[in-house]
């Protein structure tokens, strides 16, 4: 039988702290050919369940019960796979009809039913399960495909259909996780999924609930990671769904103050009330029980952390304490990542935070977040605005790219190159280096080549990898036959060969978040615009990278280096194989000739726009 709404339920459902409330409201199957529904509607005066199973009428047969803590329940006779909507009666008004909140599948657009599901599935991730923590942790070698479904490529059968082309894909580029942008249920495909309006169902446009399911266990199976955009901190206004639920705001702020987003024009949550937070939390923890999800990244948190985030002065309402800090909003991340990681530690939470909020990755004991990683979209910020002007005025805007030194280890970070980024007029990864078309890709592949040897973990929207040259089209999928052209398929072996080398050179990976991970040795030639840096991990070779932003080659640049010896390179990415000039280093032989604070120095060859990494031999 399924559960029923209990009062030791209630009593979490209404402390904010039910980790998995979906268990009890929503609709579950009973073998014996009924179904019990369960919905949480505090202010109506009566719901009825409408559908497939009685002719969408409000029959008496179809009504609920009022129960604890303004949960209706009944058992009505129906199957899995018919679609069904609650019909409210508010206070003093006409009844109306609302696709379920905690709905396991909907139905095709442009309708907007629930539907029933069967959540049954026999996986075969074992072993992934059993190894997946160490593959996300801190000192490991992460690199992550974001991948938007419906326009990577458009492949008729969704999830099943789309499942093997991109983990070959993914695979073959040496990528360790996927992350994908909303599955969950979205009534406006423009939203790319940030408007969700089914917190428990991915979206019917791919596939069923066991669709998704197969599609995450294959990838686990192939040895890919999956995270999962998960959005909390606004939801559409459309008629069908959550908004003024019962007749009331009930899942948004009452105050428009905090309840509506002026950025996206949509409901905000409301914080403040216990029931809304156990929705929230059940939601994060329904993806990773359900669906075996291995990472939740979380949409836009500075605009949950701040009352005032995009307001004017007059449009928002200071905390108890006279501060503009949402502190329920806080209190909401704490307790999310707590759980998260106290019922899976092997599952990472990832902020998009794009404010300098102290201590987004550190223990709520001292005062954090909790987060497991951060966005860090400051280095995003300042490399792109560094590298998309002309190489000849680089040389005055060294900052852009040491200024990261002053807060590096502050965080644990992921470096994002994502959808974000290649919308709204800024073009593609490609479209916005200057030059000309060899510039261009030579730029890009210098941008990759940073980005893989930098410290923090590495995320690249689908399509930056093979260079597409046009800005991002979710109704278009990627241009593949871009990668008949040896030019584009140059940059996708670079991305192959970054992942490759990430992942077997620890110097690169292990110590990101330390000190002693990361040393300058250039940051200040300015006539040159020539960087330089040491990559290190206790116990193994360090790693040289030197980069040369500038058009000019340079022949016998003098770097200084710790050890003595010869350094060999590992990969250069001004290599003909991925495109370049053919500007290269054989293996090179220390000098006893002081430099940049070092005993030993090289001279090594640096191709114009063109990042070079070399190990002691």
């Amino acid at each position: 039988m399924p559960a029923a709404f209990t009062a030791d339920d209630a009593r979490s459902f209404t402390s904010g702290n039910h980790l998995s409330v979906h268990e009890v409201l929503g609709a579950h199957p009973d073998p014996t050919g009924s179904v019990r529904f369960g919905v949480w509607a505090p202010n109506a005066t009566a719901v009825h369940v409408v559908g497939d199973m009685n002719g969408w009428r409000a029959t008496n047969e179809a009504a609920l019960a009022q129960g604890r803590s303004g949960v209706w329940h009944a058992d009505v006779a129906a199957d899995i796979g018919q679609r069904y909507k609650f019909r409210i009666s508010p206070p003093a008004a006409e009844a109306f009809d609302k696709s379920d909140p905690f709905a396991f599948a909907t139905e095709q657009l442009p309708g907007t039913a629930s539907v029933i599901a069967d959540r049954s599935y026999e996986w075969d991730d074992a072993e992934w399960l059993s190894t997946r923590g160490q593959r996300i942790a801190h000192d490991a070698p992460v690199s992550i495909y974001e991948v938007h479904l419906g326009s990577w490529r458009h492949e008729p059968g969704g999830f099943r259909a789309i499942t093997e082309p991109l983990a070959g894909y993914v695979s073959d580029a040496g990528f360790t996780h996927v992350e994908l942008l909303p599955i969950t249920e979205h009534p406006f495909y423009g939203s790319w999924g940030y408007l969700t309006t089914g917190y428990f169902s991915p979206t019917a446009r791919y596939g069923s609930p066991a669709d998704l399911k197969a599609f995450i266990d294959h990838l686990h199976q192939r040895g890919l990671g999956v995270i999962l955009d998960w959005v909390p901190s606004h939801f559409p206004d459309d008629r069908h769904g959550l908004a003024q639920f019962d007749g009331t705001p009930l899942y948004e702020h009452p105050d428009p103050r905090l309840g509506h987003h002026p950025d996206w024009d949509s409901c905000v949550f409301n914080y403040e009330l216990p029931e809304v937070r156990s929705f929230l939390l059940s939601s994060a923890h329904f993806w990773i029980d359900e669906f075996h999800i291995d990472g939740l990244r979380v949409d836009a948190v500075a605009s949950m952390l701040y009352r005032d985030y995009s307001r004017p002065d007059d449009a928002w309402i200071p905390n108890e304490h006279g501060g503009r800090e949402y502190l329920e909003a806080v209190g909401l991340l704490q307790e999310l990542t707590r759980s998260v990681h106290s019922r899976h530690p092997d599952v990472q939470v990832i902020a998009e935070e794009s404010t300098a909020w102290p201590g987004v990755t550190a223990p709520i004991d001292r005062g954090g977040l909790g987060f497991g990683y951060k966005w860090d979209m400051g280095w995003m910020h300042d490399t792109l605005q560094y590298l998309h002007r002309r190489p000849a005025d680089r040389r005055r805007h060294n900052r852009d790219l040491t200024f990261r030194s002053v807060y590096r280890t502050s965080e644990q970070y992921v470096l994002p190159l994502s959808h974000d980024e290649v919308v709204h007029g800024k073009g593609s990864l490609l479209g916005g280096m200057p030059g000309d078309p060899w510039q261009q890709r030579a730029n890009l592949r210098l941008l990759l080549g940073y980005q893989w040897t930098t410290p923090g973990k590495k995320l690249l929207f689908m399509g930056g990898e093979f260079g597409v040259p046009s800005q991002w089209d979710h109704d278009a999928e990627l241009q593949w036959s871009l990668l008949s052209r040896p030019e584009h398929r140059g940059i996708l072996d670079l991305v192959g060969g970054l992942n490759r080398l990430y992942r077997t050179t620890p110097a690169l990976h292990r110590g990101d978040g330390t000190e002693e991970g990361f040393q300058w040795l250039v940051g200040d030639d300015d006539v040159n615009a020539v960087f330089a840096f040491l990559r290190r991990a206790g116990g193994h070779p360090p790693v040289l990278v030197a980069a040369n932003f500038g058009e000019t080659p340079q022949d016998g640049y003098r770097i200084g280096v710790p050890v003595a010896g010869r350094w060999r390179p590992l990969l250069e990415t001004d290599d003909p194989a991925y495109g370049g000039s053919g500007v290269l280093n054989d293996r090179i032989g220390t000098e006893d000739h002081r430099a940049h604070g070092q005993e030993q120095s090289l001279k090594i060859r640096l191709g114009p726009l063109a990042l070079t990494i070399l190990t002691l031999d």
